[in-house]
């Protein structure tokens, strides 16, 4: 596995793969990650593998995404060992720059730069959910998403679904911007326990694990009455919120079911596939999980 720090190395690392002789045609697919990876981080490596020639890794600590009170100078960076995480995965070329080169006229020019672009302003949707918790967080992931982008070129870019209303957004930005991109997205990861896979996990004691999974176990739950019960979604979510509201030690922050396609809550007359979205803090540590609902037609 090749590592490039500047655009430079990368350019001329993805170059030197086209040279070779057969692949002018090659195709390149982008996972990007903010590094303290784990298993769920590989699966989109290899789901990466499925679909081109070449993949490529970001590690970068994005501080645009970075609100009041999150601290980006102790945000986990575990380079050495992420690299050899993705060699053992297969992953082809890391690029791992710093703040100056993905930003090369300076934070505040970036952000203004974004600013003035429609496309990269998440809007309303940005507002809600994990929006609503962390505000001007989706407007700086944006930002960085598409600066990587224009940096790797890619054909392809791979995200977990673990993060609906991210995906959601970029979706939305790479339609206009990158209409030649094809986004993927990868199912979730989870732990035998049903747990998502996130880095956040690392904070988590056996106790406040115990509590963790009971996210999961909340959606499924909304699910089982919708899919099996025949419930509509707001009964789904109240069969969720009783399970998770039995754990007190998880704060909700939110529960809720959205139609994917606007990122917006659904109402009882939907019909068709929905996801119920859920965020709680264990301890000091906020978790995120969804899955997806397929809502029936309701006959008298």
């Amino acid at each position: 596995m090749k590592i490039a720090v500047t655009a430079q190395e990368l350019s001329a690392a993805i170059d030197e793969e086209r040279d070779l002789p057969g692949c002018a045609a090659l195709k390149v697919a982008f996972v990007p990650t903010m590094g303290a990876l784990h298993a769920g981080h590989l699966s989109l490596v290899r789901k990466a593998q499925e679909y081109a020639d070449l993949v490529v890794v970001s590690i970068f600590v994005n501080p645009l995404q970075f609100g009041a009170g999150e601290d980006f100078d102790k945000y986990p960076r575990t380079l050495e060992a992420d690299a050899e995480l993705l060699k053992e995965a297969g992953a082809d070329l890391l690029f791992a720059p710093t703040v100056d080169v993905v930003y090369p006229a300076g934070i505040d020019m970036a952000n203004q730069q974004a600013a003035r672009n429609p496309a990269l302003q998440s809007g309303e949707v940005g507002k809600t959910f994990e929006g609503a918790a962390r505000p001007g967080h989706f407007d700086g992931m944006l930002a960085v998403v598409a600066r990587l982008f224009e940096l790797v070129q890619p054909d392809f870019a791979v995200f977990g679904a673990k993060d609906a209303q991210q995906v959601f957004l970029i979706k939305r930005m790479a339609a206009t911007e990158f209409p030649d991109l094809h986004i993927i997205e990868a199912p979730i990861v989870r732990e035998a326990s049903g747990l998502a896979m996130s880095s956040r996990n690392r904070y988590l004691d056996e106790a406040a694990l115990t509590v963790a999974v009971q996210l999961s176990k909340a959606i499924n739950v909304g699910k089982a009455a919708a899919e099996t019960l025949a419930a509509r979604p707001s009964v789904a979510i109240k069969a969720a919120l009783a399970r998770i509201e039995s754990v007190p030690e998880a704060k909700l922050d939110y529960l809720a079911v959205v139609d994917p396609s606007t990122f917006e809550p659904i109402d009882d007359a939907f019909v068709g596939r929905a996801l119920m979205l859920i965020a709680a803090a264990v301890g000091s540590t906020r978790l995120i999980d969804n899955i997806t609902i397929d809502f029936q037609e309701q006959f008298a």
